[in-house]
């Protein structure tokens, strides 16, 4: 199911018009010279016909409104545009380099930056057709842009439970504000052998928002019900491998590190190389608390 177009102004039904997403003030929100940045690297992008959405943030502000300082935007593109798009940053001028190559490259501007997804940090989320197929069209500081589709950004940001960040409001802030236009079917899709991640979320949702239980559709809990049914009947036979690196990238490395056990971000199992992964999770030191 696509999104309709939206605007700041349609979507909330409050007189804000484009400037939704960036403070009447900038002072209060975004500075002006970060507006002027973004604005210039987005139009950039645009010129270059390079497709991408933006997300992050600034997705759950327009789809669910939930206001909250942040302190750059996230672009969304697919992986094989990632380097034609640093290349067209970097000939106008501003900072652009691949930070990790399996998920995220960066635009800067002095303090202000630009986060180039492609992926997600545990290599489980890809960014593919998919996402611009059921995109949405808003507006963005006048510019046409495209909004990430809900169904893909509580995907991407379910896995996200580190000890500094947990992205489980961004993921109910979501669900309560667009269930009734939610593919159901591509979400439990996405999600494919990680479905308890998915359940879990949709537990907290109901225990968060008892009232808004019917929000999610019967089939989908029963569908999940009987498969945890099933796997506490039949458990399955993945020995030694801890999943908790899929949610975190650093609080499960003792489990890796000094229990033995497999890292399921790694092949056969996930896409991410070796060499990645030594950049994006080095080696913990010990924890001498």
């Amino acid at each position: 199911m696509r999104f309709a177009p939206i605007s700041s102004r349609t979507l909330l039904g409050i007189e804000t018009g484009d400037a939704h997403l960036m403070s009447t003030h900038p002072s209060q929100s975004q500075p002006a010279a970060a507006e002027a940045f973004y604005r210039r690297a987005i139009s950039l992008l645009l010129n270059a016909g390079l497709p991408f959405m933006i997300g992050g943030g600034y997705a759950v502000r327009i789809y669910a409104g939930v206001t909250r300082k942040t302190k750059d935007i996230d672009l969304f593109l697919l992986p094989e545009d990632v380097e034609r798009a640093l290349a067209q940053l970097a000939s106008a001028g501003i900072q652009a380099e691949l930070v990790f190559s399996h998920w995220l490259a960066k635009a800067r501007a002095g303090e202000h930056f630009i986060d180039l997804v492609f992926n997600s940090g545990n290599g489980c989320c890809p960014v593919d057709q998919e996402w611009f197929d059921h995109a949405t069209d808003c507006t963005w500081m006048g510019l046409p842009l495209k909004l990430c589709p809900p169904e893909e950004s509580i995907w991407q940001k379910a896995f996200i439970m580190e000890r500094e960040r947990y992205d489980g409001a961004d993921v109910a802030h979501l669900i309560k504000a667009c269930a009734a236009r939610m593919d159901w079917r591509r979400l439990l899709w996405r999600f494919g052998a990680s479905w308890q991640v998915l359940l879990s979320h949709l537990v907290l949702f109901s225990f968060i928002y008892p009232d808004h239980q019917a929000a999610i559709p019967e089939w989908l809990m029963l569908e999940l019900s009987a498969r945890l049914e099933k796997k506490i009947r039949l458990p399955e036979s993945a020995a030694g491998v801890c999943r908790g690196t899929l949610l975190s990238r650093e609080q499960y490395l003792s489990d890796i590190n000094g229990c033995g056990y497999v890292d399921p971000r790694l092949p056969p199992n996930g896409a991410v190389t070796a060499e990645q992964l030594a950049r994006w999770t080095p080696p913990a030191a010990p924890d001498v608390r």
